[in-house]
């Protein structure tokens, strides 16, 4: 007997389609766009060279000599693929030599590499959590965590992005839960490159009784004297049970890695289906990573760290310079040593990561548009990845960049800026911003499903959007 309903007719009709349409027919859509060369400052895109301003290669190394070395050779030695997966024939002695560097790198006992980013949150939350247990996650975070959260079937309780007291009061119910508790937060959240506030988040959890892991994705290799990432800089790095990180930003590669105490790595190792089940990483991808975290960990290291963000700083001056509201970070908490005196220090930290707020789905269509035609290319980040009312153009760095291509990338936005605004009206202006507060609601709702919080529809219908920033890995 047929099924009474079609599974597949949800395809066709939806809410959306009409406005894919729109948004192809008017050359608006600002997603799969075509890169013709590698990940470098300026690339090549459908035909014209574009200033990248869109790009997580934030240390520059994907085109590094050393990186491509490391890349080669482990495509000579151990070919194209290992088509098994880790458990049976995909482990090598480079993944071996990967896992020791990088736990010796967060300074855990242990680390375990994954395929993916994507698949390492999946994995270590799918099988560390079960139906028993509460797991804790902040509105912003990746799509990762959430997924690998209702993989687990615990119960799930999110509060508003970077909201200590609604974090606080999560906890305690989840206390009359039942069951262990995890928190999961990003270190560096990626749309807005705000940096979540761990000492408190570590100080919270440990009052509670809860385990803490962080996901520094957009943290390692960026953050930190060793660039180990937002816990290093915020010095709650002992505070913090688990740590993820990905290949695909500063390490240049593609996968994602989990670091923590070795009787959990060891229980993931052998029980995580997402580690299990898929088959090894390619053995070019790894030899690339492990190059670069070598490059990271060099003498060589800090002044990439430094000038990736003295890029960051650069390019938010020039916006705010021309009139555009770039979204500020608000001050977090950073741990002091014992002998220091009095609270804590908080400071206003810079990432590679600078939004520019635009607040209409359509007007940051027609922004991110005209930038392209210029030479300029962005991210633009629409609802469900934001708040209704929330749209912004996500530009980054990288540590490659020089000053000369960020001031024509600055030159491009004031033209393009004026012509704007004769057109279509003003865009948001930089008088009155208050740090990191322009977003309606709670800011950032968790990518790919978005989570509970107040409602609200922006002024016009959204521009169809990816929910969220692409795959951690």
């Amino acid at each position: 007997m047929a099924a009474s309903t079609d599974v597949f007719s949800k395809t066709r009709g939806h809410e959306r389609e009409a406005l894919v349409d729109a948004a192809r027919e008017a050359g608006l859509f600002p997603y799969f766009r075509t890169v013709e060369s590698p990940a470098s400052p300026v690339v090549e895109m459908e035909g014209a060279p574009r200033i990248m301003l869109a790009s997580n290669n934030y240390l520059g190394l994907t085109g590094d000599e050393r990186v491509v070395a490391g890349a080669e050779e482990a495509l000579r030695r151990y070919g194209t693929g290992l088509t098994g997966s880790r458990l049976l024939n995909g482990t090598t002695p480079l993944h071996l030599q990967l896992e020791r560097e990088l736990a010796e790198w967060m300074g855990t006992e242990d680390a375990l590499v994954f395929t993916t980013g994507h698949q390492a949150n999946l994995g270590t939350l799918g099988t560390l959590l079960d139906a028993g247990d509460t797991v804790i996650v902040d509105s912003a975070d990746h799509a990762s965590i959430l997924d690998g959260a209702l993989l687990s079937r615990a119960k799930l309780r999110p509060f508003r992005h970077n909201r200590l007291e609604k974090l606080e009061k999560a906890l305690a119910r989840a206390r009359e839960d039942g069951g262990g508790t995890l928190v999961v937060v990003d270190g560096v959240f990626s749309m807005e490159g705000d940096v979540a506030p761990l000492l408190d988040i570590a100080e919270l959890c440990a009052a509670h009784g809860a385990r803490l892991m962080v996901d520094e994705a957009h943290g390692a290799g960026v953050l930190g004297a060793n660039g180990v990432g937002a816990c290093e800089l915020l010095g709650v790095a002992d505070r913090v049970d688990l740590r993820m990180g990905t290949f695909s930003k500063s390490l240049a590669s593609c996968g994602g890695f989990v670091a923590g105490p070795a009787e959990v790595i060891d229980y993931l190792r052998i029980s995580s289906r997402a580690f299990l089940f898929t088959a090894s990483a390619v053995p070019a991808a790894l030899g690339a990573a492990l190059a670069a975290l070598r490059i990271i960990r060099s003498e060589e290291g800090p002044a990439l760290l430094t000038g990736v963000l003295e890029n960051a700083r650069h390019l938010a001056a020039g916006l705010r310079d021309i009139g555009y509201r770039t979204i500020a970070p608000a001050p977090v908490r950073i741990a002091t040593t014992p002998a220091a005196a009095g609270e804590p220090a908080a400071l206003s930290i810079t990432t590679p990561i600078v939004p520019i707020f635009v607040g209409d789905d359509w007007k940051a269509g027609l922004l991110w548009r005209m930038l392209y035609d210029r030479g300029v290319f962005t991210n633009c980040a629409l609802h469900p990845a934001v708040p209704p009312g929330g749209a912004l153009l996500r530009t980054s760095v990288m540590a490659t960049h020089d000053d000369e291509t960020l001031d024509r990338a600055l030159e491009a936005f004031a033209l393009v800026k004026r012509r704007f605004e004769a057109e279509h009206g003003p865009l948001p202006g930089p008088a009155g911003e208050a740090a990191h507060g322009p977003l309606p609601g709670p800011a950032g709702e968790a990518a790919h499903e978005p989570l509970p919080g107040p409602a609200g529809e922006a002024a016009h219908e959204p521009l169809p959007g990816p929910a969220g920033e692409a795959a951690a890995g």
